[in-house]
């Protein structure tokens, strides 16, 4: 008697937490399910829900030379800061792993720190060092401004994969006569490279996602789509807002599923 009441409150407690987490994947995903449909509507206004749909806003979005010129900035402005980012978080991600030490600790909490400084904090800061070095409302600050945002989310990627990476093959191929540098291109890298590529494409998206920063640095010839979006809430509420949104998140949610098929590879390769 007392197991079959043990048994029925664990099934209980189980069932709750199935409750909560439908319902805190609703949540997250409702706002998305109802932008889609916005996107498709021809309203002049956006409005849910639609009263009629039509593609005509997705003809209007790359008619607009305003709007092709925000997606070119971010599309260019994301690669970039992929390339920079996943560079130099695999570097650090690498002198941290082979130097177990004090300082170095204290450099990996550093590399974290722009994921618990909030991120205005940081946007103002950067608004007033590059008013100084002329660096406002260029592809140059975007850049490194996103940067430095992705760089936490590479250092933890690449450094996961280095965990599980034997680095006694680096050291033989040091001990048969190759440098350090050679030794990690041909012998550390190829077999950390899935880690590296889910790094690339979190970097990558990331600098598409953010607003806050943009908004503070870019503006006119470099407004992002974020900034642009942001604009056209405040002065007119254009119903392409939905239609970006759309292609971001269906943009977005394609970088993710290479970053978990990448992550996948290299769970493979370590077994």
């Amino acid at each position: 008697m007392v197991r079959l009441k043990q048994n029925l409150m664990a099934a209980v407690r189980g069932s709750w937490l199935y409750v909560l987490v439908l319902a805190t994947m609703i949540f997250l995903v409702l706002p998305t399910l109802i932008v889609i449909p916005m996107s498709f509507s021809d309203a002049r206004y956006l409005s849910f829900p639609p009263k009629s749909f039509s593609i005509e806003p997705f003809f209007k979005y790359f008619a607009s030379l305003e709007w092709r010129s925000a997606t070119e900035v971010s599309l260019i402005t994301a690669s970039l800061v992929m390339v920079l980012a996943t560079t130099l978080g695999t570097a650090a991600a690498y002198s941290l792993h082979v130097t177990q030490s004090k300082v170095s600790g204290m450099l990996r909490g550093l590399l974290m720190a722009p994921m618990i400084v909030p991120t205005i904090f940081i946007a103002i800061g950067l608004f007033f060092v590059y008013a100084k070095f002329d660096l406002n409302n260029t592809i140059p600050g975007l850049v490194l401004g996103h940067t430095l945002l992705a760089l936490p989310y590479v250092v933890i990627n690449v450094s996961a994969g280095l965990r599980s990476y034997d680095m006694t093959q680096e050291q033989a191929a040091c001990i048969l006569g190759a440098s350090r540098l050679r030794a990690f291109f041909d012998v550390t890298l190829p077999q950390i490279r899935f880690s590296v590529i889910a790094a690339a494409m979190f970097a990558f998206a990331i600098s598409l996602d953010e607003a806050v920063i943009s908004l503070f640095i870019s503006g006119g010839d470099t407004s992002t789509l974020t900034k642009r979006m942001f604009s056209s809430l405040r002065s007119e509420i254009d119903p392409l807002i939905a239609v970006v949104a759309t292609l971001m998140t269906f943009l977005s949610i394609i970088m993710l599923c290479i970053s978990i098929m990448a992550k996948r590879k290299a769970g493979r390769a370590v077994e």
